[in-house]
């Protein structure tokens, strides 16, 4: 039994080893079985992939612009901005220079950009397969993302065709795209358009631009150190540039020439160039150039038709007033503070227009965008609306503490000088005599006025409004006194001249804006002389320019704002200088570093203008002479007067003693104490009163009568 026992245990044994085994072979075959399967399948995968890649770069190549039609295509639209005497302000968008051809552009320059961004362009179909295989390596074996990957020809790809999104979805676009030029272009072509194309930094597209732009020469005369900086700008046009940076530029360019000398395209020798020695072009001065081309260009939108290809932008700026008005806020603005200005001709085309001490530092424009307070310049349309309403300038006024709806102004010195006239409260921007006239015509009419002047935000009526609480642009504040300067007519600012395409074709032509006349000539002469006095014996002394200037200062509370606003010979301009947090600003006044501003400019502006006096002398209108004035009541013969003895003397009757004419304030200039009765019309009236008739002499009887019937009537004040 146990001789039988053990067989049965070795035989059970050997029958598990043998079902272990088939067991083991099955499993073996299994996965020999599953690893074909797969490798089919991966094949067959594989194979339809590259299938459908095919067709899919078979179709974007047929869809493919031709060689010629990408060479004619421009990323963005060029705008070449130019002065009023058609010299070149600034160029803006980008820049694409001329077209090199892939013969023209020198050797170096191919080898430089091959060496920093496509050592294989020469053998691969668009897409670099070891390039990607590495950059996938690296990405699996540690990096938070996909490296980039992108050769020469996927570059070109994405310049012309896609944006820049780091997307799967762009990088697959791009590969097949990059394939399909392959296809359809020559390695030269591609290269070529590629050089033209790219961009270097500073709106620079391709190499003939980024050439002119940085080294004032064509890219056919590139050296190695430039072709090399040039070559070093793709990876990042701005952080490399030499006009940014020229340590990083210079840096970057000895990386190339470094890679260039490792893959055979240069000597060792030629790798030493001195890069540091290259000379670059220098800077212009567009700094404040491009607060004006900020507020001008958008106009573009509504006077244009939509269109891409490059245009020429003829402007109304003068570049010698820029530079003067550059330097005038940069050199009088107060430590810490910003500057603005703005001059208008007199037929409202923009001079100069200046919008803070730095573009560069801040582009916000405080000449077009900045909401301030104006101060005392905006009694401007205090005293216009009183000269409106029947005043003059030598109209007496009283300098007297006032309370209006509990508002009490005083004035800046803190005191009153009584009895005065209108044109020296002006002049020395009186506070309560400001408030006076603003309540006496109406707080609704002076901001009737400032909207008629051009001011176009919003105006609130309390009774401060009249010391300039409302807060303005200065641009709208600079029309406003650009329209007394006119005559009392509407100025309409403006910056283009004209617009054209770069063969001269005009696509738009300014045309003169309708002007109106917005205040009488009587009221343009009464404000000129009071904004003359100003300047001339008032707060506005330090604006005296050798030569008439009319103008008004403002300081704001506390010294946050400073404004000077004036003309001369034709010429308007207004000074605006503050901090942008609104604190205040030791010792800024209207009347000292923005009038000084203003004189700096004008003194330039306005020296090859003919000197121009202002007219001054107020010829009152009919309606609002004084009763002293003949001409309003006709001949004194035909007033009624009692003589000595209380007899009415009527009109045109002798009996009046030795004939006597009366004189001021109803006493005849001989003295004979003889009354002269006169209506008394009111201080301010709006139509003129109709002249006194002769009277018949007689009743509805027909009797002579003693007295007419419009004397009676007045007397007893019939039909009132």
């Amino acid at each position: 039994m146990d001789k039988r026992g053990s067989r049965r245990k070795r035989s059970q044994r050997s029958e598990r080893a043998r079902r272990a085994a088939e067991e083991g072979r099955g499993e073996t075959s299994r996965v020999k079985v599953w690893f074909r399967r797969l490798l089919l399948w991966g094949t067959g995968i594989a194979v339809l992939g590259l299938i459908f890649l095919a067709i899919a770069v078979a179709f974007a190549a047929r869809s493919l612009p031709s060689y010629y039609q990408l060479k004619a295509t421009q990323n963005a639209q060029t705008i070449v901005v130019r002065a009023r005497d058609g010299s070149e302000l600034v160029e803006l968008g980008p820049s694409y220079g001329k077209w090199i051809t892939a013969n023209e552009i020198p050797q170096v320059m191919k080898d430089a950009m091959i060496s920093v961004e496509d050592r294989r362009f020469y053998s691969h179909p668009g897409v670099d397969p070891y390039g990607l295989t590495r950059a996938v390596y690296v990405w699996a074996t540690g990096e938070n993302r996909l490296g980039a990957t992108s050769t020469i020809t996927q570059q070109l790809a994405r310049n012309v065709f896609l944006n820049s999104n780091r997307s799967l979805d762009r990088k697959l676009r791009e590969a097949i795209l990059a394939m399909a030029m392959e296809w359809k272009f020559s390695k030269e072509q591609i290269l070529e358009l590629y050089l033209n194309k790219v961009y270097f930094g500073g709106g620079a597209y391709g190499i003939d631009s980024a050439s002119r732009n940085f080294f004032s020469h064509p890219a056919t005369e590139l050296s190695t150190a430039e072709a090399a900086i040039i070559a070093g700008l793709v990876k990042a046009p701005s952080r490399y540039s030499p006009t940014a940076d020229v340590n990083a530029a210079v840096s970057r360019a000895s990386v190339v020439l470094q890679l260039m000398r490792e893959q055979g395209r240069i000597s060792a020798s030629e790798a030493q160039v001195d890069v540091s020695a290259v000379k670059l072009k220098p800077e212009q001065g567009t700094n404040s150039v491009r607060y004006f081309t900020d507020w001008a260009l958008p106009q573009l939108d509504l006077l244009l038709p939509e269109t891409f290809e490059p245009i020429e932008v003829w402007t109304t700026l003068d570049p010698g007033m820029q530079k003067a008005a550059t330097a005038a806020v940069a050199g009088n603005a107060p430590e810490g503070a910003q500057g603005a200005l703005v001059s208008l001709d007199r037929d409202g085309a923009i001079l100069a227009l200046v919008g803070g001490t730095d573009y560069v530092e801040t582009n916000y424009n405080r000449a077009t965008n900045a909401l301030r307070q104006p101060g005392s310049s905006w009694k401007l349309f205090v005293y216009l609306a009183a000269l409106e309403a029947g005043y003059t300038p030598d109209d007496r006024v009283v300098d007297t503490k006032v309370s209006i709806g509990g508002w009490s102004p005083n004035n800046s010195n803190g005191r009153n000088i009584g009895e005065t006239n209108l044109r020296t409260a002006f002049a020395y921007s009186i506070n309560t005599v400001a408030a006076q006239l603003g309540n006496e015509v109406g707080f609704g009419s002076v901001a009737s006025m400032a909207r008629r002047f051009g001011i176009t935000t919003p105006i609130n009526t309390y009774p401060a409004m009249v010391l300039g609480s409302n807060e303005v642009r200065l641009l709208d504040m600079t029309r406003a006194f650009a329209a007394i300067s006119a005559g009392g007519n509407s100025v309409t600012p403006y910056g283009i001249v004209k617009v054209t395409t770069t063969d001269g074709e005009v696509l738009y032509q300014h045309r003169r804006a309708r002007s109106t006349q917005i205040i009488p000539d009587n009221v343009t002469r009464g404000i000129t002389d009071l904004l003359q006095t100003a300047v001339q014996t008032g707060t506005g002394r330090a604006a005296q320019i050798g030569r008439p200037v009319a103008g008004k200062t403002g300081t704001t509370s506390s010294n946050k704002d400073g404004y000077f606003v004036g003309f001369s010979s034709g010429v308007t301009t207004g000074v605006w200088m503050g901090r942008d947090d609104n604190r205040r600003v030791g010792g800024l006044q209207g009347g000292r570093a923005p009038a000084q501003a203003f004189a700096a400019f004008m003194r330039y502006a306005v020296k090859d203008r003919p000197v121009e006096e202002f007219e001054t002398e107020v010829q009152v209108p009919e309606w609002q002479l004084d009763e002293e004035d003949d001409f309003f009541f006709g001949d004194p013969d035909d007033y009624y007067y009692i003589d000595e003895q209380g007899n009415l003397i009527e009109p045109g009757r002798s009996e009046g003693p030795s004939g006597a004419l009366p004189g001021p304030r109803g006493e005849p200039e001989d003295g004979s104490g003889v009354e002269v009765i006169r209506p008394q019309p009111p201080r301010v009236q709006r139509v003129p009163p109709p002249r006194p008739q002769p009277s018949t002499g007689r009743g509805e009887d027909g009797a002579p009568q003693a007295i007419d019937d419009d004397f009676l009537d007045g007397v007893i004040g019939r039909d009132r």
